[in-house]
């Protein structure tokens, strides 16, 4: 997922003032879509998965507005995707606003794990990369290490072929900065989630975020 300062938005919708200071400061963002990522890291030795908006999406069926796309992988394979990514596109370091061409993986800002990817300095951010912990081929979730499982289990294939975050966990990250897109999703994913994937929504967020009004709406299965 994103840091606070990344904001994008569309021709066509009318921008408030946080949009417009991000544009200022950082330019503009054209993301690119599931397939065109797919595309990009096609054979890629490491696996990679989307989060976000579009995992949500993908998961329900049901379209949403997208001002960006964030592409997880595990941090041990940031060779790998600057092996991939460098020759034709410029990949930076964003630290909280903080900036820095990524050319090799020791100039990776120290407590850094976001790259923003676009072609040249005058062109549109076209993805954001997240680098996941793992232990091995285990996920760990990057607000508390305690909270992980097999890779496997926490992704799955859409419909389009394309590995996505579980939602349960999307929502759980999503749940520190619950914006109206945030709500919006939970609203379209949870009548979907099983009662494994509601428990696990839940004691993750309880865990992260206790007393979070969540919750309420968001019952253990033992509890419901």
């Amino acid at each position: 997922m994103r840091g606070d300062t990344h904001r994008a938005g569309c021709d066509d919708v009318l921008m408030d003032p946080d949009d417009v200071e991000f544009y200022r400061w950082f330019g503009p963002w054209t993301p690119l879509t599931p397939p065109l990522v797919a595309e990009l890291l096609a054979g890629l030795p490491a696996p990679w998965w989307i989060v976000g908006g579009w995992a949500i999406e993908a998961f329900t069926g049901r379209p949403r507005v997208h001002e960006d796309i964030d592409v997880g992988f595990f941090r041990a394979d940031l060779p790998v995707i600057l092996e991939r990514l460098a020759p034709d596109l410029c990949v930076w370091s964003n630290l909280s606003g903080t900036l820095r061409p990524l050319k090799q993986p020791e100039d990776l800002l120290d407590g850094c794990r976001q790259l923003w990817v676009r072609r040249d300095g005058a062109s549109p951010w076209l993805m954001d990369l997240a680098m996941t912990p793992h232990d091995g081929e285990t996920w760990v979730s990057v607000r508390d290490d305690r909270v992980r499982m097999p890779l496997e289990k926490a992704v799955f294939e859409g419909a389009d072929g394309i590995r996505y975050l579980r939602p349960e966990i999307v929502l759980s990250l999503k749940a520190r900065n619950p914006r109206a897109s945030s709500e919006a999703d939970l609203d379209a994913a949870l009548p979907m989630l099983g009662e494994e994937a509601r428990t696990t929504l839940h004691d993750a967020i309880a865990l992260y975020h206790p007393g979070h009004p969540w919750l309420e709406r968001v019952p253990r299965a033992a509890d419901g």
